[in-house]
């Protein structure tokens, strides 16, 4: 991963690099893509082999047989390991050795079902989410899949899409981008093409890009792609993460010392039960047994089908809350959360709005009131709207103009008959000057 990472590094261009600071005559010669036609077919594909695709390098999934055997890693299965071997050919007890063996299996298939839930689950919402992007190419107006994305595709940006790669701003309409993922910001930010000449700017300074994965609530916009993958900026996070060091949970980690401590308790016991039997005159062998059985017996065979129980009921009751949990250990981590460290309220709001007040019939109401649907006031809302009904239904765009058409919906207003009826014919959108 290291060694694809560094190459990767050096395919960069400096354009890629410095684009937020370059005039746009200049980034569009570096880049070689024409602004009216976009890319040819043939530099499509010679960049595809150059920069690959427009997706995030994924770890692979490993397989039900290592996912079982990954279950066994854990001190206190392992000293239950030990304890069904003593069990069986030391004193051969056969049946102490089958329920310990019953109990450790059980316990390990429940957690290979449950991550590989996970991962389906987790494939499944990445399939869904990966967005259609609208380019210029060969002089046309493309629709594609976004991982077919390049550097220098000339892209389309308009209210509801989710943007498909990091990308320079050539044009920009009143676009206003949401990048709560990237910088924390839960309010809209406004955009612009200016060139940025502040050197290193960070992120939420670069007014005149827009990053993968963020989502246009308003505006429309030209753009020219300048990262793909995992050389975009929530590349560099799922790299970070890939390489992020793996620490046990809170609850793992106790089990750990319970289990330690248990087996010297336990070896210790027996050992001098051994030893005060022998003193006695008892024979060797006699005491060797009794010795191995009250070790397996002092075992709490019972501890991990118990704590593996509790925790399957936790993330069902996770799932129910629409919360997916890959490994079952990670489900007590977020309960053992003392402080949730946020830099402002906004960061932990659902980014939604509602009206609650009306000034309507002369005087202000509940939103309860009941409007009749050829009234302006509700056409007003909903024309002067760049609000989009997604497939689904649902509403996309800035927060503010969704609750609009919100409320005009809950008014039952014909939407589409209005929007067919009175076509858009101009824009003066709203900016500091007009007011």
């Amino acid at each position: 991963m290291k060694d694809q990472n560094m190459e990767q590094k050096s395919t960069r261009k400096v354009w890629q690099d410095k684009a937020y600071q370059m005039e746009i005559p200049e980034l569009l010669r570096a880049v070689e893509s024409p602004v009216e036609t976009g890319l040819s077919s043939v530099d499509v594909a010679k960049r595809q082999a150059e920069y690959g695709s427009n997706a995030l390098e994924v770890e692979k999934h490993s397989s039900l047989l290592e996912k079982f055997i990954e279950q066994f890693k854990d001190f206190m299965i392992i000293i239950l390991l030990a304890a069904a071997a003593v069990s069986l050919f030391a004193s051969h007890e056969w049946h102490d050795a089958v329920i310990i063996l019953l109990v450790v299996v059980l316990n390990a298939i429940m957690g290979v079902i449950q991550e590989a839930k996970a991962e389906e689950a987790i494939d499944a919402l990445k399939e869904m989410a990966s967005p259609d992007a609208r380019v210029r190419r060969n002089g046309n107006v493309e629709t594609i899949k976004s991982h077919e994305l390049v550097p220098g595709d000339i892209v389309l940006l308009e209210a509801g899409d989710i943007v498909p790669a990091d990308m320079r701003l050539l044009e920009a309409n009143s676009l206003k981008v949401e990048e709560a993922a990237l910088t924390g910001e839960s309010v809209p930010v406004d955009k612009d093409i200016a060139p940025i000449t502040l050197e290193d700017a960070g992120i939420g300074d670069r007014k005149n890009m827009v990053y993968s994965g963020t989502n246009v609530t308003y505006g429309r916009a030209v753009a020219v792609v300048t990262a793909i993958g995992m050389d975009t900026e929530v590349g560099h996070i799922a790299n970070m993460l890939a390489h992020a060091e793996k620490t046990k949970t809170p609850l793992q980690r106790d089990q750990d010392r319970l289990g330690k401590s248990l087996t010297i308790m336990i070896l210790a016991i027996a050992a001098v039960t051994f030893v005060v039997g022998l003193l006695r005159g008892r024979a060797i062998t006699d005491m060797l047994l009794v010795s191995i059985s009250l070790a397996v017996a002092a075992i709490p065979e019972g501890l991990p089908a118990i704590s593996t129980i509790i925790l399957s009921l936790g993330t069902r009751s996770m799932a129910e809350r629409k919360a997916l949990v890959r490994t079952l250990p990670a489900v007590e981590t977020l309960g053992g959360t003392q402080v949730i460290c946020s830099d402002k309220t906004g960061t932990l709001t659902l980014n939604q709005m509602t009206i609650e007040k009306v000034y309507f019939d002369g005087k202000l109401q509940d939103r309860s009131v009941e409007i009749p649907a050829e009234n302006p006031l509700l056409r007003s809302l909903v024309l002067a709207n760049d609000t989009k009904l997604d497939a689904e239904g649902k509403l996309i765009g800035d927060p503010t103009e969704t609750a609009m058409v919100q409320f005009a919906l809950d008014q039952h207003f014909p939407l589409q008959e209005n929007e067919s009826k009175y076509p858009r014919v101009q824009e003066l959108p709203f900016d500091s000057s007009r007011k």
